[in-house]
């Protein structure tokens, strides 16, 4: 048997000591996010298409607001755009996962003092893992202890 209070107590330390100090990335909201998945499932895209993909039926309100939330996500660091035959392409240039991390980081810091114990813990209690799941997740604890162990600090 797994023991996944060790689990979590190992990855709520290794979080606080890997965090880069001072990141403050503003937060995703969820049409950001569909428009985010449009582009990481698709590829590049003009705002014609995204529009067309996320609103079938929409018109120039809908184009204005997928436009709207692109430059957003381009403020934010997410999304750039490359001017092709005249038309403006987006692309992701964020991936999805470190997208994930940056919003459970900040989840984590909001709702439990920075630690990943609590929200992990939760989480564990709420959906269960099936066993491959919870050997996967040791793994991956076990490397990043290997890792940190490895490090030396300096004095």
């Amino acid at each position: 048997m797994l023991d996944n209070p060790s689990i979590i107590g190992r990855l709520d330390r290794l979080s606080r000591n890997e965090a880069i100090m001072g990141r403050n990335t503003p937060s995703i909201t969820d049409a950001e996010w569909a428009v985010l998945e449009r582009l990481w499932q698709e590829g590049p895209a003009t705002v014609r298409r995204l529009a067309d993909s996320l609103y079938p039926k929409g018109g120039a309100s809908e184009y204005a607001t997928v436009h709207k939330l692109l430059e957003r996500l381009e403020a934010k660091g997410h999304v750039r755009r490359d001017r092709r035959e005249g038309v403006y392409v987006f692309r992701a240039v964020v991936e999805r996962d470190a997208i994930i991390g940056q919003e459970l980081e900040a989840l984590a810091e909001k709702m439990c003092g920075g630690s990943l114990q609590p929200l992990l813990m939760t989480l564990l209690r709420v959906k269960r893992l099936k066993p491959e799941e919870l050997q996967e997740l040791l793994a991956l604890v076990e490397g990043f202890d290997a890792k940190s162990s490895r490090k030396k600090p300096r004095g």
